[in-house]
């Protein structure tokens, strides 16, 4: 059986063909011509035909300014319509493994492994369960929204190529379209004009949810259903398994423009989104239930249900009865419409709740199954009820954060106004103070009253006031998480808690409306968590809170700041025997833990195939729930394409459940103690040479100089400014911004630097053993996702290509650390590859391919960038050619931050 009609040479090829038809049309034969002899040179250098990339330099900065713009647009669309023909070969492998049953971590294979343990374990595993991807308006996706959409179009016109039988006549119809598409691309600007503003990340964050999200969870539901009955002998249900976050709209950190009026806004546009989805979904079903009433019988509990709708909604039951006569299902779904268009609404009658509209799919399903159409239920109310499960009335929950320093000045500033010298007490002081204001029944501060405090004190009090009638408009569960960023003490925790309990969010020890989360990033706060969390689960005030919260603690993990701080393998094995301490904490005191990942799109951020991150956790940090950031171009190659969200959240799932399993057979993970000892040999010796690099003088010019950071800072890629405080330091710069400037030179530090250095100290140890770290990447997961990690970001480095961007650097600079940087690398790629015991840094033989395809056309982009950044004075037109090299560089390298 033939599934596809095309591959992806042809894909890219005709493509490609087309492209240049554009280019010709929109522009001239002449600025064709150039582009092409541009593209030939990159390839006759990289295939050994050319000895050196001279001629294409020559060309490059003989063009005129304007001649630059079109080859760098040129090649920035090639990777766009490119990035296209890659994902619709994704789905293609996707759909013929699965048809031929060798697709690697799916259901079928969770569930093959399930069914060797005992059926109550399984339930086990399934009732643990609790999967959220976080939705984040982190800065790092370089094309507008426009660009998105129409290359969006242009994927649907492959799909229809490549899986639909066409006649000659509709096949060039569809070029035809693909055509009008491309041009209308060529003719679009590429650079935002403005700085999105933070609901333009919440309305883009929503697109996913709503057209691809919303629409396939129930499948993979179904999926792991079928799966289970085949292996098991029985039948389970299936509980709620995903719920999806988010923190566009909501997080305030280092971001101004997110006021309470755009969170409002969030939540309100989230709930109708997602109603308006459960109206239309009813309306088909609606269409699918005409059962006439004469011939079945239905029974006591609909009915009841039923009745009760007529009472609460009698103009909209007598409508129901006129244009349902004798067909009693949809004359209920009309009156579980007029009941959604009602939330939110003055008018009564209304669902008060989810719970109240499962219900009532709860009865209509029931009734179903009673008159014998059970595969009704199967096919159309199902998938229903899951997606009402999932996706509640707010369609993803939101996250609130904010820096601890935020809270901080907030309170030393209302409590000032009562006679309290905050800022003066000492650690344990302010816990004991927080702890006594929360335990006592009067409030303390009054939120409204904002006058005399700074305009941040003045938000963050707001900002708390708001939070309980959003609790009370939306519902809890709408916004029920508050994060805090750069958690170095238990008083940053129980500060939260405290403005929480003088909002009404919190009246202990009855209720607690919301989950308090330290976010553990600097090498102090994970280091010093049994501090942090032991003092705080041993508080009087916070354990009446986490009680009320069902015993179950979210704590997250900065991957990124981590990573900067302390380099790509310290931070690795930090977060690593930090989640095993944070594990044990918890067990100590009887709590359930929920790790929530910060992790970013690039492998120094945490990134890399998510399935083999759940598995490389630490056996006794897998509770079941777990908790992770999905950002910038992330979501959009994730999240795009309907097939391809479905098989991550499949992935996703499938290392969840076994991840699960292996926890509750091996609550602890038996690791070498020579491992450990390895470990902490290797990452104390990279943090030192990480360190040394970072605080060298003169380093921080370098990295001005050597990449293209004063671009990336002004790209309008987000609403948050790049920078905490606006000053030139790697401590103050954000992380995205960091990484994204590497990225861009080709030198990706942040993913390898002081790997072989931390590597190296080992092997010149007493105890260092080449067949030591041979072992340890075969039998320990942990080590082998790291160096798999490392490998891929070392083979996307370009050290070359990097060259010439440390050309851009004072001579002095220049010498002082791309030589450095260079023997780095070069002793990581060998070490690597040793350890891995392979000829190649990377382990996928698609990731040659498509470095293969990708890296000549790159290239342009990079040499045309550095010779624009060479220029001191730029022309307009100039300064946006380089800012389009930037969008053209992160789409070669499918990568940013």
């Amino acid at each position: 059986m033939t599934l596809h009609n095309r591959e992806v040479r042809q894909d890219v090829r005709e493509l490609g063909a087309l492209l240049g038809e554009v280019l010709e049309e929109q522009t001239s034969r002449r600025a064709f011509e150039t582009v092409e002899s541009c593209r030939r040179g990159a390839i006759e250098y990289r295939s050994g035909n050319l000895e050196s990339r001279d001629p294409l330099i020559r060309e490059l900065e003989s063009l005129s300014p304007h001649q630059q713009r079109i080859v760098a647009r040129g090649f920035t669309t090639y990777f766009e319509l490119i990035n296209l023909a890659e994902e619709r070969e994704r789905v293609r492998t996707i759909r013929e493994e699965s048809h031929e049953g060798v697709l690697e971590d799916s259901l079928e294979s969770a569930a093959e492994e399930l069914a060797t343990a005992d059926v109550n374990t399984v339930e086990e595993v399934l009732d643990d369960l609790l999967i959220e991807p976080t939705f984040t308006a982190h800065p790092t996706e370089a094309r507008r929204k426009t660009v998105k959409a129409k290359l969006r179009t242009v994927a649907t016109h492959l799909e229809t190529l490549d899986e639909r039988l066409l006649t000659e006549k509709e096949e060039s119809q569809v070029w035809r379209d693909v055509d009008a598409e491309v041009t209308s691309l060529w003719q679009t600007p590429q650079v935002r004009r403005r700085q999105p503003e933070p609901e333009d990340e919440a309305r883009n964050v929503q697109w996913y949810l709503e057209n691809t999200l919303f629409d396939v969870v129930g499948e993979v539901y179904d999926e792991l259903a079928d799966a289970l009955e085949e292996e098991l002998d029985a039948s389970l249900e299936i509980p709620k398994l995903f719920e999806f976050r988010s923190w566009a709209g909501s997080d305030r950190d280092g971001n101004p423009y997110v006021t309470p009026e755009v969170t409002a806004n969030t939540l309100d546009r989230q709930r109708e989104v997602v109603l308006e989805r459960y109206r239309e979904e009813l309306k088909r079903l609606s269409g699918v239930l005409s059962q006439d009433g004469s011939r079945i019988d239905v029974d006591s509990a609909f009915q009841v249900s039923l009745e009760r709708d007529r009472e609460r909604l009698p103009g909209s039951a007598r409508t129901a009865e006129e244009r349902y006569p004798d067909e009693p299902y949809r004359q209920k779904l009309k009156l579980m419409r007029e009941r959604l268009d009602r939330v939110g609404d003055v008018r009564p009658g209304g669902y008060d709740d989810v719970d109240e509209l499962l219900a009532d799919l709860d009865a209509i399903a029931e009734s179903l199954g009673e008159n014998g159409a059970e595969s009704v239920v199967e096919a159309h109310v199902d998938p229903i009820r899951r997606q009402v499960a999932t996706f509640g009335f707010s369609l993803a929950s939101l996250d609130l954060r904010d820096h601890r320093q935020k809270h901080t000045d907030a309170i030393d500033e209302a409590l000032e106004r009562e006679g309290i010298d905050y800022r003066s007490l000492s650690e344990e002081e302010r816990v004991e103070l927080l702890t006594d204001a929360i335990l006592q029944d009067e409030p303390v501060i009054e939120l409204s009253d904002t006058e005399r405090l700074t305009e941040d004190s003045a938000r963050v009090l707001t900002l708390f006031d708001s939070l309980a009638d959003w609790q009370s408009e939306y519902g809890v569960e709408a916004i029920d998480t508050y994060c805090i960023s750069m958690t170095d003490e238990p008083s940053h925790v129980l500060e939260v808690l405290f403005l929480a309990d003088q909002a009404g969010i919190i009246s202990l020890p009855e209720h607690a409306g919301i989950d308090v989360v330290p976010l553990l990033e600097t090498e102090y706060a994970l280091s010093g968590a049994r501090r942090i969390m032991g003092t705080l689960f041993e508080n009087e005030a916070y354990s009446q809170a986490l009680e009320a919260r069902g015993r179950t603690q979210e704590i997250m993990l900065g991957y990124s700041d981590s990573n900067k701080e302390n380099g790509f393998l310290a931070a690795n094995w930090s977060l690593y025997k930090n989640q095993r301490r944070l594990g044990e904490i918890c067990d100590e005191h009887d709590v359930t833990m929920r790790l929530f990942h910060g992790r970013g799109g690039s492998i120094s951020r945490g990134g890399g195939p998510m399935n083999e991150a759940l598995l490389a956790l630490p056996n006794s940090t897998v509770t079941g729930q777990v908790k992770f950031t999905e950002q910038g171009e992330a979501i959009a190659e994730k999240y795009g394409d309907p097939r391809i969200a479905e098989r991550n959240i499949e992935q996703m799932l499938n290392a969840q459940l076994r991840a699960r399993l292996y926890a509750i057979r091996q609550p602890e993970e038996e690791v070498h103690g020579e491992w450990i000892d390895a470990m902490e040999t290797m990452a104390d010796a990279a943090r030192r040479e990480y360190r040394d690099l970072l605080e060298s003088d003169g380093f921080v010019r370098y990295f001005e100089q050597a990449t293209p950071i004063t671009v990336i800072e002004n790209l309008d890629l987000g609403s948050r400014p790049a920078s905490r405080s606006g000053e030139r330091t790697v401590e103050d710069l954000r992380a995205i911004p960091w990484v994204f400037s590497w990225t861009q030179s080709r030198c990706i530090i942040p993913g390898w630097y002081a790997v072989a250095a931390g590597i190296d100290a080992y092997l010149e140890s007493e105890e260092g053993s080449i067949e030591t770290l041979r072992e340890m990447y075969d039998d320990w997961s942990f080590f082998r996702t790291t160096l798999d990690n490392a490998a891929l970001s070392l083979s996307r480095t370009e050290l070359e290509i990097a060259e010439f961007y440390a050309d851009l650097a004072d001579e002095d600079l220049r010498e002082r650390f791309f030589p450095r940087v260079t023997a780095e690398y070069e002793r990581a790629a060998e070490l690597v590859k040793g350890i891995g015991r392979r000829e190649d840094l990377h382990t996928r033989d698609w990731l040659g391919e498509n470095l293969e395809r990708r890296n000549p056309y790159v290239d342009p982009l990079n040499l045309l960038q550095v010779h624009l950044l060479e220029r001191t004075q730029r022309t307009d037109i100039e300064e946006r050619t380089l800012r389009l090299t930037v969008k053209g560089i992160a789409a070669g390298m499918k990568n940013t931050g």
